[in-house]
């Protein structure tokens, strides 16, 4: 009798460790849930500033775009004012002015234009696997 006093305890002692196991790995995994909607919040709010930033990037491209085709379109009646002399030279001014200012506009909206990941998320989500796996390398000790 003396022999199984001496187990139960051992028994419960085991028990207990799985028990705080057991609540030890669902407050991981309920961290880890946390985390992701944390991830996914962040990704999405970024993904906004990123589209609203491509957006007026993609407009000065296309008013740049819109003035080159405008200063080709002007290009051809400027060819009859240059058959008459002395008119040239107005024609030449509008169709250089038209073209530096929408190359200007191309390369300002082009200078602009980020395609890539969102930072913030990539380096959050750098942290997080870090934290998880400092926390289980913790909790295997």
């Amino acid at each position: 009798m003396g022999h199984e006093m001496a187990t139960t305890p051992v028994k419960k002692v085991a028990s207990d460790r799985s028990v705080s196991s057991r609540g030890l790995i669902a407050s991981v995994i309920g961290d880890a849930q946390r985390l992701v909607a944390l991830e996914v919040a962040l990704a999405k709010q970024e993904m906004k500033e990123l589209a609203a930033g491509n957006a007026i990037a993609a407009g000065l491209m296309a008013f740049g775009g819109l003035l080159v085709l405008i200063a080709v379109l002007v290009a051809v009646p400027s060819l009859v004012v240059i058959l008459v002399p002395w008119h040239w030279q107005a024609a030449v001014v509008w169709i250089g002015a038209y073209v530096v200012i929408g190359a200007l506009l191309l390369l300002i909206g082009r200078a602009r234009m980020r395609i890539s990941l969102p930072p913030r998320t990539v380096e959050s989500l750098k942290e997080n696997k870090e934290w998880a796996l400092r926390r289980v390398r913790s909790n295997g000790r």
